[in-house]
């Protein structure tokens, strides 16, 4: 990651600490006004953030920036949850990383994600926030975690079911959900690409020192006799 190292020593104070913090809040004042305002007159607030190119053709250029407080549609309770979720995997990420790799790596992806938005006609932040469980999953394989609060599994076999729902979006969902779950894996490549790339040169690196060794210990004269 050495792009990231000079990054980090020039910009690093750019970082937003608390970033998901805000974004959760964000998303449960965004939620509670959609309640108000659809009772009332039947529009959402959702609707005046969204990520809708034509409107921001138009001057709404607010939306390149509160789509990512719009929440996910269902109940307040399953809201609860995804939002704690959210909150708990991006503060981990965050002290794992600090505030500015945090900030840039959703900042990439919503970057990616408007990009992707302007030509498919549409855009969410839902599959930018599913894929900092990647990096979590990633980073703490073997933590445990209660699923639905009592059920105990580890994340890399949460990880591995995040991989299955990211697939079948890009199978059988619309196109413009398809783009934005394959710049939101794009993002998580380009963070953690190059650590994968390292260990696999390293395995392969590693069993061929271990075949030539044991090549030369077969042929040594001390096994012969």
């Amino acid at each position: 990651m050495n792009w990231l190292n000079k990054l980090e020593r020039k910009f690093g104070r750019i970082g937003v600490p608390n970033l998901m913090l805000y974004i959760v809040v964000g998303n449960l004042i965004v939620y509670l006004f959609d309640i108000f305002m659809f009772a009332k007159g039947g529009v959402t607030f959702s609707s005046y953030l969204s990520l809708n190119p034509d409107a921001v053709l138009h001057g709404q250029v607010w939306r390149l920036i509160t789509f990512v407080f719009i929440p996910p549609e269902t109940s307040l309770i399953w809201l609860a949850f995804v939002l704690y979720f959210y909150y708990f995997v991006g503060s981990s990420l965050e002290s794992a990383w600090g505030s500015f790799r945090f900030t840039l790596y959703y900042l990439i992806g919503m970057i990616g994600t408007i990009i992707a938005g302007l030509f498919t006609g549409a855009g969410t932040a839902v599959y930018l926030n599913l894929s900092l469980f990647f990096a979590f999953a990633t980073l703490f394989p073997d933590h445990q975690v209660l699923l639905f609060f009592f059920i105990p599994i580890k994340v890399k076999w949460l990880g591995l079911l995040d991989a299955v729902l990211f697939l079948i979006t890009i199978v059988i969902s619309p196109l413009p959900a398809k783009i934005a779950a394959l710049v939101a894996i794009a993002n998580y490549f380009l963070f953690f690409g190059p650590t994968f790339i390292s260990k696999i040169k390293y395995y392969f690196q590693y069993r061929k020192t271990r075949n030539n060794f044991r090549q030369k210990m077969k042929n040594s004269p001390w096994n012969n006799r």
